[in-house]
């Protein structure tokens, strides 16, 4: 691979680095190599945990594996020598789905998160939220073109159990542009200027795959958008955005990423302007991990007829492939559905199902066509099973004109996904990715709104997925929920809701198998299972040393465990100074 790598200091003391927490001292040293030991080494190679002594890195790759006396024979003299003092590395974590570009942007607007991650609990604290962030943030909404921005509210959490309305968002600001995202990243609301500025009235009818809701007994909008009513919103907010504030929010972006232990990370849905922001971070040698870019193939489908796809990275970069979305969310009440929703969203009746976000068939089969023709990787965003049911489709229709090839299209989300679809998921070589970190941000709200128990209890399906003989892997989705690395991990082996219920206790999995959707899964997913995902000679050592071993403590203490310390190719990105 070309690779050109950010400039990072590694420390020694007498030739060695003690992690007292990852505490180190402030030499600068020449020596490229290192050896770890002192601790558990967790390889992640096999189907059952397989340890190691001391692990040798060189010149960003692993030289050597295996036991304490051999690493030291190989080993130079002006080697780093890093006691573990009993903490666990393992390879870093590989993010198989998220939006990093927008993770950043939620570092630099309000934060409307319920709890455990924000303290918005009604309509009430969100206003005040937004109000207190105006007050402390002008410069930011300078930058923003004048727009008061807030991120991650939840109807599911609200005590209204609804979604702010235009008046609610009037009580910020009557002279100024609002607009607050929901956590699902499909839907919004904006007060009354803001519908004002996007043109939004009465007479606006709703666009293809998108939602503009209305007050009761009307065609006045009441301030909340769907999808792509939403997306093109977004567009003309952020199209005037300077390219500095960018750059500003990606590297926000990278660094919560980096302090959870990840080293590849995804651009999950993104556009022209956003991929060559990517790109030319990555010129500027500032990408201090690897970021891999799938552009959306109905907005980006010429910009890739022209920049196409690669397996190698260029300073940190690469673009993977496509993505397409093909409906909504489940706790938005958007995801398509072949059953009804349990109870449907407000105006609608008992058959709602939600909806295409791109109704006609054959469209969506050509755009796989042309995927599978050029190359390119698909991720295909689909919740609901008839969204599914449309995918396999056309990934079989793709097959037939195409060929058989090692694609490694990826299903996202899978939520809903039936026992029928992963055995044709095996057939068409389709990886689902799976959100389990839905079952405690939503779990309660799919059992008692979205879906009823029974079908609540099969989301993500992880287990019955492993008896079918099909690998996953594991996704964030951040910003809809923040990219925790071990809320994931617990969520995929606990399976518990807000209220502490055990959602689908059949589904999950073992602490070891779901490190495997994050680490070794992960990579071929990428198609970089020969570089990454694994501790093994002539590996990447993309690396993470956590406080705990999460296969050793009790499953429930898995969200509690800190990552302490992150490397990329041998290089140290990020210490916890706590631990």
């Amino acid at each position: 691979m070309n690779r050109n790598h950010l400039h990072q200091f590694a420390w020694v003391t007498s030739f060695s680095i003690v992690l007292s927490g990852c505490a180190t001292s402030s030499i600068p040293v020449s020596s490229n190599e290192k050896l770890f030991y002192g601790g558990p080494i967790l390889t992640m190679s096999g189907d059952t945990p397989e340890y190691a002594e001391a692990l040798l890195v060189k010149n960003g790759t692993i030289r050597f594996v295996g036991s304490k006396q051999q690493a030291e024979q190989l080993a130079d003299k002006t080697v780093q020598v890093i006691d573990l003092k009993n903490k666990i590395l393992l390879p870093s974590f590989i993010d198989a789905h998220s939006h990093v570009n927008m993770v950043g942007f939620h570092q630099m607007v309000a934060n409307l998160y319920p709890q455990p991650d924000g303290q918005v609990s009604d309509i009430h604290s969100l206003v005040n939220v937004l109000n207190t962030w105006k007050k402390q943030h002008p410069e930011v909404i300078q930058t923003m073109g004048g727009w008061i921005l807030g991120n991650g509210y939840d109807d599911a959490q609200l005590n209204e159990k609804r979604h702010p309305t235009a008046t609610d968002l009037d009580r910020v600001s009557t002279d100024q542009p609002v607009m607050i995202l929901h956590q699902s990243g499909h839907l919004a609301s904006v007060n009354h200027k803001a519908l004002e500025l996007l043109k939004i009235d009465q007479n606006t009818p709703n666009p293809a795959g998108g939602v503009i809701r209305r007050e009761a007994n009307s065609n006045i909008p009441n301030g909340v958008l769907e999808e792509s009513a939403l997306f093109t919103a977004i567009g003309s907010i952020f199209k005037d955005v300077p390219p500095a504030v960018m750059f500003q929010i990606a590297q926000k972006g990278i660094d919560a990423y980096v302090k959870n232990g990840f080293t590849t990370v995804q651009e999950g849905r993104a556009d022209q302007g956003t991929t060559e922001m990517w790109r030319s971070l990555g010129q500027q040698n500032q990408l201090p991990i690897d970021m891999v870019s799938y552009p959306d193939i109905t907005t980006s489908k010429d910009y890739m007829l022209k920049y196409g796809s690669s397996r190698q990275y260029d300073h940190h970069f690469r673009i993977g492939g496509v993505k397409i979305s093909l409906d909504g969310s489940p706790q938005g009440k958007t995801a398509w559905l072949t059953q009804p929703y349990l109870v449907p969203p407000e105006g609608k009746d008992k058959t709602y199902k939600g909806y295409a976000a791109i109704s006609n068939d054959q469209e969506v089969k050509n755009y796989i066509n042309l995927a599978f023709k050029q190359g390119w990787q698909v991720l295909a965003h689909a919740n609901g099973d008839a969204a599914i049911d449309q995918f396999i489709a056309a990934v079989k229709d793709a097959t037939q004109k195409q060929g058989q090839a090692d694609r490694r299209s990826v299903l996202i989300h899978s939520q809903t996904i039936r026992d029928d679809q992963l055995d044709q998921l095996k057939a068409l070589d389709i990886i689902p990715s799976f959100f389990s970190l839905h079952t405690f941000y939503w779990g309660d709200w799919h059992r008692q709104q979205t879906l009823g128990e029974q079908r609540a209890a099969r989301i993500s399906p992880t287990a019955t997925a492993l008896k079918k003989h099909l690998i996953f892997t594991e996704h964030h989705d951040a910003p809809v929920v923040p990219p925790s690395s071990m809320m994931m991990l617990d969520a995929t082996v606990n399976r518990t809701t807000r209220s502490n219920y055990v959602l689908g206790e059949n589904e999950r999995v073992s602490p070891y198998l779901a490190l495997k959707s994050m680490t070794d899964w992960a990579a071929y997913q990428y198609f970089e299972d020969q570089q990454k995902g694994t501790l093994a000679q002539g590996k990447l050592a993309d690396l993470v040393i956590l406080d705990r071993n999460p296969l050793t403590i009790p499953s429930r203490e898995i969200k509690k465990i800190k990552v302490v310390a992150t490397y990329k190719e041998g290089k140290l990105i990020y210490q916890d100074s706590k631990n």
